[in-house]
């Protein structure tokens, strides 16, 4: 029998023809509902009928989650950990070119004004946090003849743990930020971080933006001391007006991963986690609330 499955907090149209293809049923209602497909935010989903064993959220970053999570535990999350990484990948990738070769500094400039610029090839980038979009990055980096430091909590494979994360920060030219925003990983890349690095390096944040101290970034590049800072996020989000980060760094407005690619990644996410939920397999990104992703 095909599980009931609820689409909300509106019956996206990708999202309807996923469950249904990977053999699920959509019901209109959470009552009696088996499993929810949510997309939208914590505070717009209801309270969970006794019914629902599984909801699929659509973000990769759960921190709003995260208490519901914890109070919900005959419950199982998923997050969308992985089905975004080539979007966000490409646009860490962008960013850091950007930055590297002063595409970021030019864009400002209002008179015919060349410098002798570095160029990615031949640096090394350290991938801090790297699981879904770190792996994607590390493979579109692959062309541009680059060493990579690969950082994971455990230190998995060909990875560096998080334990050994203090001797990158002055063996890197270049830094990629994908780790996942905890109570562990807050303010990651504080003041000491920044002081180690090199005059030229460059560090790019996709992840969140709590995961790099606001005020010690910005006197780090007021003075000079790292080549620059791109941010698709920032703390505090969205970024005020008048902010000193906004003529100190490189922002993009937490565009990396688009609306108009989300929904369709989201709905090839969904349809293999039914496809998985209907055989009894194991489900894709599961939350584990302890960790915090």
């Amino acid at each position: 029998m095909a599980p009931a499955i609820h689409v909300g907090p509106e019956p996206f149209e990708p999202l309807v023809k996923a469950v249904e293809a990977a053999g699920g049923e959509i019901v209109e209602s959470l009552e009696g509902a088996e499993a929810v497909v949510w997309a939208g935010t914590e505070d717009q989903l209801g309270a969970l009928p006794a019914s629902v064993k599984w909801v699929q959220l659509q973000s990769a970053g759960i921190e709003p989650w995260i208490e519901r999570i914890r109070n919900t535990p005959d419950v199982r999350f998923t997050s969308a950990v992985g089905a975004y990484a080539s979007q966000v990948a490409e646009h860490a990738l962008a960013l850091l070119l950007a930055g590297t070769r002063g595409i970021a500094r030019y864009a400002r400039e209002h008179s015919w004004n060349p410098q002798d610029e570095i160029v990615l090839e031949g640096s090394t980038v350290a991938i801090v946090g790297a699981g879904g979009i770190g792996r994607e990055l590390i493979r579109m980096l692959e062309p541009h003849d680059v060493e990579i430091i690969a950082v994971t909590r455990s230190g998995r494979g060909d990875t560096l743990s998080v334990e050994q994360l203090p001797t990158v920060w002055g063996n890197a030219d270049h830094f990629v930020i994908c780790a996942p925003a905890t109570t562990d990983t807050e303010h990651l890349v504080g003041a000491a971080e920044l002081e180690q690095m090199k005059p030229h390096s460059w560090i790019v944040n996709i992840a969140r933006g709590s995961l790099i101290d606001p005020d010690a970034l910005a006197d780090a590049l007021r003075d000079g001391r790292i080549g620059g800072a791109a941010l698709d996020v920032t703390d505090p989000e969205p970024l005020p007006d008048g902010h000193p980060l906004w003529e100190l760094a490189l922002i993009t407005p937490h565009v990396a991963n688009p609306p108009s690619s989300m929904l369709r990644d989201l709905a090839k996410r969904v349809q293999e986690n039914v496809r998985r939920y209907v055989d009894g397999a194991e489900l894709l990104a599961p939350v584990d609330p302890e960790q915090g992703y």
